[in-house]
């Protein structure tokens, strides 16, 4: 699992350990390991460090002093290291001495710096640090512009990604490899900040900190969570999903969403809607039962709301009305919209909600008006949906404190918030995913592994996970186009992969021998 710590607690415990070490220490620490990371990087581009062209763009301040003193050891190696120094008179001294020690170049002219960083084999970003905000100053941006021919590697975050957030207020400087300290920081993990950042990777440096506020699941984390039957296990035991899905105008999205419930680790799907003959024809392993949620029989988990159209509001009120988990998507967000957080008030059951930014968008404005189905005043109408992509992580956490419900706000990075714990960051999906149904095939795998017992946070994160892997594994390399049904249908393949990949190395030797 990836950990990822605010800017606060990397500072508060970056504090505490230095007060314990002798002055410089922890600096060196992180400034050895970028330098590593640049020499490995140096020799796999060009064969070796020496005579390397390497430039140093130095910000003022500690992250500056980073990528001065790794250029120091660079050019101890051999590499021909120029620093370019954006604010000369704030430009760390220690890090700045130790550069010239080892001879390396010191410029202050930006001309000079801009023709020395696009013919560079390697560009250490060191102009702004974590404590940064807002886009690149005026004197860094022709950075963030220019042509380059070497690799960038950022110094702790790209300069111009909000650390805590991922968000990007103005020009930054895209990275191919982000080297971190201590600790992930967030906006490395989430769009659009992680897309700045390129390869990212962790120096440790024996900070101490305390339970991580962002985390994103690996595969060995999955795989834990993921649903196997037992031996006594039955289809009743292993839950029941329920699928209210489906109308005269969109019956596909019942396809759809009954292809991933199938599919997510549940012992049978339950179908209620108007598609029942579309869906027994194309699925005969579906229970289906005339009526609403309300008269369908048991179920230990409810999906609603995929092409549900005018009949989702009555579908919705009947599954909230169940003391089981419920997911609520596309037309469910609607009118869950329309009724504000007060439709859940009361449920002692988990509530699961699957908006992309548009339908949180409206679901926001829906907690502002106070979920009359008025009309709202100009304070109360719906945020951009642009303004909400770009901030993912504050938009996540609001809906989920807004709605007491755990939040999967889907996009180029998925974000799972729930009103307590941690908030889970999702990387595996492929801009190949924004086709018709995607999202239908999603609510029906989450709504699945909510029935297998998983908790919705879990069952958000791990359905996240297998579906952007799925559109990964149909789409292949360099990728081509996906349906939403070839997404379903991967789902299987992919759960292999994640388990295999989790499993542990057989051991050598005969079973039961020594191996010798």
């Amino acid at each position: 699992m990836r950990s990822a710590h605010s800017v606060d607690q990397v500072r508060a415990a970056e504090a505490e350990l230095m007060a314990r070490l002798p002055e410089g220490t922890l600096m060196r620490r992180a400034a050895a390991g970028l330098a590593v990371t640049c020499a490995r990087l140096l020799t796999r581009r060009r064969g070796r460090v020496y005579g390397s062209r390497v430039v140093v763009l130095a910000g003022s301040g500690d992250n500056g002093g980073d990528a001065l003193y790794a250029g120091a050891e660079l050019a101890r190696r051999g590499a021909r290291v120029t620093a370019v120094l954006l604010a000369p008179g704030r430009a760390h001294g220690g890090g700045l001495a130790a550069l010239r020690a080892a001879y390396g170049r010191v410029v202050v002219e930006q001309e000079v710096g801009l023709a020395d960083f696009s013919c560079a084999d390697l560009v250490l970003d060191g102009i702004v640090g974590i404590g940064g905000r807002g886009g690149l100053r005026p004197e860094a941006e022709p950075y963030a512009r220019a042509a380059r021919t070497g690799v960038v590697v950022a110094v702790d975050v790209p300069s111009g990604v909000d650390a805590d957030t991922g968000e990007v207020a103005g020009a930054a400087l895209r990275a191919d490899v982000t080297v971190c300290f201590g600790t992930y920081k967030p906006g490395l993990l989430i769009d659009p900040g992680a897309s700045y950042a390129g390869a990212v990777q962790l120096v440790g440096i024996g900070l101490e900190l305390p339970p991580a506020g962002v985390v994103a699941l690996q595969h060995a984390d999955v795989a834990a969570l993921l649903p196997v039957p037992g031996a006594e296990s039955d289809k009743y035991r292993r839950g029941v999903v329920g699928v209210a899905a489906g109308s005269a105008r969109y019956p596909g999205a019942a396809l759809l969403a009954v292809a991933g419930a199938l599919r997510g680790g549940a012992g049978a799907v339950r179908y209620v809607g108007t598609a029942a003959e579309e869906v027994v024809r194309r699925f005969p392993e579906t229970l289906v039962t005339e009526g609403g949620p309300a008269g369908a029989g048991r179920v230990q988990a409810w999906v609603v709301g995929p092409g549900g159209g005018e009949g989702a509001g009555q579908a919705l009120a009947e599954a909230l009305a169940a003391d089981v988990p419920v997911l609520v998507d596309a037309d469910g967000l609607t009118e869950l919209a329309r009724l504000g957080p007060g439709a859940l008030a009361g449920r002692t059951a988990p509530t699961l909600l699957t908006p992309h930014t548009g339908e949180a968008a409206r679901l926001l404005a829906g907690a502002g008006s106070g979920g009359d189905g008025g009309t709202r005043s100009e304070q109360t109408r719906p945020p951009a949906a642009e303004e909400l992509a770009a901030a993912r992580l504050a938009t996540a956490r609001r809906l989920a404190a807004a709605y007491r419900a755990t939040v999967l706000l889907k996009g180029s990075t998925t974000v799972v918030a729930d009103p307590s714990g941690p908030v889970r960051v999702n990387p595996t999906g492929t801009a190949w995913l924004a086709t018709a149904g995607s999202g239908d095939v999603l609510a029906g795998l989450a709504g699945s592994l909510l029935a297998a017992g998983l908790s919705a946070p879990d069952a958000a994160a791990v359905a996240a996970c297998l579906h952007g892997l799925a559109a990964r594994h149909t789409a292949g390399v360099p990728g081509a186009p996906v349906t939403a049904s070839e997404v379903a249908a991967a789902l299987p393949a992919v759960w292999n992969d994640v388990r295999a990949a989790a499993a542990p190395e057989p051991r050598s030797g005969r079973p039961g021998g020594t191996g010798a």
